[in-house]
């Protein structure tokens, strides 16, 4: 009966020690003990690996870097020329951000007048012409016409009037805005020029000059006209200020103006009295 309760009791415990996970020392019959017996864990130990399923970001890919938006094409900068470059420049002139005429180069007035319009616009401040920039002054302005184009000269001449191939020749040409210098045919030199207007036209045909003075003043007008070579009445080419300072927007009183002076002083030197004056559209 003893040795029945003994066993019971040691049961007991070796149960309780399995359900606890503790270490017992179990007594022999005899009074000695057996090695310690240690119950499996209940639960995983401390610091063991989590499943696959439980790692942060499992069965995910890594979420893609943004792709930075590439910077807009540039289309004009500092030193280009051309004739879309006279159109930015026109164009520019049309909402004030430009005051001179346009001259085909992007020179540094031109890139500060990009420089304003950008920020104005809450655009990068570089000075160079891209494609959002561009597309912004689309917007705000109409096409420019030739002559906002060549405002100030500088448009290629037309072909010469036949007339012109022969001897020499003042080769004026209305509808270019144009002079030649031609000796048998051959251009010396062209320079722009202005002519009358509509109530004061320039005379068209062809006529010799008959008159040549270096620092003529208008006695109608009370204006210089220096480098004058006459022609047609009170009508001649000469060098104008005011053609040199407002372009095309002005107009003469009949005369040929030409706004390159050191041009026209060259030209002053030679052409003779007698030489022939085509004027034509």
């Amino acid at each position: 009966m003893r040795i029945r309760r003994s066993i019971t009791a040691l049961a007991g415990t070796a149960a309780l020690a399995t359900v606890c996970g503790c270490t017992v020392q179990a007594r022999e019959a005899d009074g000695g003990t057996r090695p310690s017996v240690r119950a499996e864990a209940t639960t995983e130990p401390s610091g063991a690996s989590a499943s696959a399923d439980d790692k942060p970001g499992a069965g995910s890919s890594p979420s893609p870097s943004p792709t930075p938006t590439p910077a807009p094409a540039v289309l004009w900068s500092h030193g280009d020329t051309g004739r879309d470059v006279r159109e930015l420049q026109a164009r520019l002139r049309q909402i004030a951000w430009l005051f001179e005429g346009p001259t085909g180069t992007y020179d540094r007035a031109t890139e500060r007048a990009v420089e304003g319009f950008q920020g104005k616009r809450g655009l990068p401040r570089t000075g160079r012409t891209d494609t959002v920039t561009w597309q912004r002054l689309l917007k705000m302005t109409r096409e420019p016409g030739e002559w906002d184009l060549y405002l100030m000269g500088g448009q290629p001449a037309a072909a010469p009037d036949p007339r012109c191939l022969t001897g020499r020749v003042l080769c004026v040409d209305k509808t270019s805005r144009t002079l030649r210098w031609m000796i048998d045919g051959r251009t010396l030199s062209t320079v722009s020029v202005r002519f009358g207007s509509q109530y004061t036209p320039t005379r068209e045909g062809v006529f010799r000059v008959y008159f040549k003075s270096r620092h003529h003043v208008s006695t109608l007008y009370d204006s210089p006209m220096p480098y004058a070579m006459f022609f047609s009445g009170g009508q001649a080419v000469h060098y104008s200020s005011d053609f040199a300072a407002r372009g095309y927007a002005g107009a003469s009183h009949g005369c040929v103006n030409v706004r390159d002076e050191a041009a026209i002083a060259g030209l002053f030197a030679q052409v003779r009295t007698g030489d022939k004056v085509v004027v034509s559209w």
